[in-house]
């Protein structure tokens, strides 16, 4: 199927709805999904329901969710693995969107019908409503589909922070990436075209891998090939004549973060944000001594501790007008609250190239 339709296919299901304060009663009813040990999903994951109470304090917001994604750092969050861990119990999902229903007296800057996303990691999206204070979250432009603006603050704008930060980025420069058929990978590809980067994309050769190859070259990307031929002459043929890449983008490990390090011009920068692999880099001396190349880490977690709301704001702002303008594109797939172990079950999966998107308030 080809990557619009299933883009159009996908948001018509979720939902767009408003909601008005005075409408509620003493209290609202949840579900979450909440884990009180650190495990595999479907172990630790329970559905559970709480009452919430809408006599809001002064700075509380109370908040309908409506879509989350399922990241693989929410997956690492519940087994314990992730870089942060979380005060248990907790409530699974570090990224989403919601409408505010309700405010208190004091809030300013959030309004009622206000589309919002959490300001920092670790709000818990994974339930159909929340109270909190204002200042845990912030507002995004209500004009981008939902499923985009539940899925545009981690993949998107990690792949955002990795071509803006790392390398004074300029047209027709090149860079290369391996995981391309990741969601950051995709959005790599498709903010480096608007920036006029040449992007070499890397996937992994398995069962799959040619509709890989053909989505990511509707996307935008320049040359795309598999992890077995970049190791091959004619690969090296193949690039001879554009300018070798500034910047290489590792999620995998292993083998392709080496090979695609070995691409690096002088003083290039590989920058290493995943482990899917879950093996170790290895560099060759020789790319440091002789040809100065650097390796560099990120985590988009961390760029949010230490940099502020309008620094942040002004990134979304970006990515919410290439969604708006048709420039940028997310491969989605939603699934019902109700049918969530599912959706993490094949959120576990090889050989993909979506996103699951969890629907927080449709019962159908």
């Amino acid at each position: 199927m080809l990557p619009h339709r299933v883009f159009s296919r996908t948001i018509s299901s979720l939902p767009t709805g408003r909601f008005q304060s005075r409408s509620f009663a003493s209290t609202v009813d949840s579900t979450v999904i909440r884990y009180s040990e650190f495990g595999q999903p479907g172990a630790v994951l329970k559905v559970l329901k709480e009452k919430l109470s809408a006599d809001l304090k002064p700075n509380e917001v109370l908040v309908r969710m409506e879509a989350a994604p399922i990241n693989p750092a929410d997956i690492n969050m519940i087994e314990g693995s992730y870089g942060t861990r979380s005060e248990l119990p907790a409530i699974a999902g570090l990224e989403g969107v919601g409408t505010i229903q309700a405010v208190g007296s004091a809030v300013k800057g959030l309004s009622v019908n206000d589309r919002v996303i959490p300001a920092q990691p670790g709000f818990g999206t994974w339930r159909t409503h929340a109270v909190a204070p204002a200042e845990q979250l912030m507002k995004i432009d209500s004009d981008i589909p939902i499923p985009y603006a539940a899925a545009l603050s981690v993949n998107p704008a990690t792949a955002y922070r990795l071509l803006k930060d790392f390398k004074d980025l300029k047209k027709g420069d090149t860079i290369i990436q391996n995981g391309a058929n990741s969601m950051v990978g995709q959005s790599v590809i498709q903010i480096a075209k608007e920036l006029g980067i040449r992007t070499i994309s890397v996937v992994r050769e398995r069962r799959g891998h040619e509709q890989n190859i053909i989505e990511l070259k509707q996307l935008g990307g320049d040359i795309v090939v598999t992890d077995k031929y970049i190791r091959t002459p004619d690969f090296k043929q193949l690039i001879a004549d554009i300018p070798k890449p500034k910047l290489a983008l590792n999620c995998i490990g292993g083998d392709v973060a080496t090979n695609i390090a070995r691409t690096l011009a002088d003083g290039g920068t590989l920058v290493t944000y995943g482990a899917m692999a879950k093996q170790p880099v290895v560099l060759p001396n020789s790319l440091f001594i002789f040809r100065n190349i650097e390796h560099k880490g990120f985590w988009l977690t961390k760029w949010v501790k230490e940099h502020s709301k309008e620094e942040r704001a002004a990134m979304l702002k970006d990515l919410v007008g290439m969604v708006r303008d048709k420039k940028l594109r997310l491969y989605l797939e939603s699934y019902k609250l109700k049918d969530f172990e599912e959706a993490v079950k094949r959120n576990a999966e090889p050989f993909r190239s979506r996103k699951f998107l969890l629907e927080l308030n449709q019962s159908n």
